[in-house]
């Protein structure tokens, strides 16, 4: 029976390898980006990881590059590109799109901060390769998905799908980001407002049909 007057050792903590450092650390970091942006220090960082703070520059040259890192984790399209796919089963277009909107109206406002970050930092002359690849391929996966979702009607629609899916973001992104402020459009009325002027109208058939 071990006596109670002698220090209890601190059993020491196996250090993490290099890579599962680096996760670690962005995954740290990723809330701490949504809540605070690119105000973030590298000591808030440290703690939320549970790590010296120079620990960090161990792993990382400085901060830009974690935050970098942190925002091509953050925009890691996988979970959105699943909710779409789910989508191309449901028959009904807008109710199919009327889902879509909630899926990318949520992707949106989690990661607002982040997809501001990411805008500035790839119109900054020392952008990593790392965040603008992540960031380009990020957004064109999604617009593939999102077309694949409006394929199946694509014979119904002025516009191809892939400029029905551009029209789709553009308004999503548009009232997710407030900028109606308190009058702000519903999934439904986005999905009918996009709908009711790009559907082909029976005057439209007859047109193409008599020329």
């Amino acid at each position: 029976m071990p006596d109670p007057t002698v220090p209890t050792r601190r059993r020491r903590v196996p250090a993490l390898a290099p890579e599962e450092r680096r996760a670690a650390l962005i995954a740290a970091t990723v809330p701490l980006l949504r809540e605070h942006g690119a105000a973030v220090s590298t000591r808030q960082i440290a703690q939320a990881a549970g790590v010296a703070e120079g620990t960090i520059f161990g792993v990382f040259p400085d901060k830009t590059s974690l935050v970098d890192a942190a925002i091509v984790s953050a925009l890691d399209p996988a979970p959105t590109l699943a909710s779409l796919e789910w989508l191309t089963n449901v028959p009904d277009l807008h109710t199919r799109l009327g889902m879509a909107v909630s899926v990318l109206t949520s992707r949106f406002r989690d990661n607002a901060a982040i997809l501001a970050m990411a805008r500035q930092r790839v119109m900054t002359a020392d952008v990593s390769a790392e965040l603008r690849c992540g960031v380009t391929a990020s957004r064109d996966k999604i617009m593939d998905a999102l077309t694949a979702v409006i394929e199946p009607d694509a014979e119904r629609l002025r516009r191809s799908p892939r400029s029905v899916a551009r029209l789709l973001v553009v308004l999503v992104g548009t009232t997710a980001y407030g900028v109606f402020d308190d009058d702000r459009m519903s999934g439904d009325e986005i999905v009918t407002l996009l709908l009711d002027g790009l559907l082909v109208r029976p005057s439209d058939t007859a047109t193409d049909g008599g020329s």
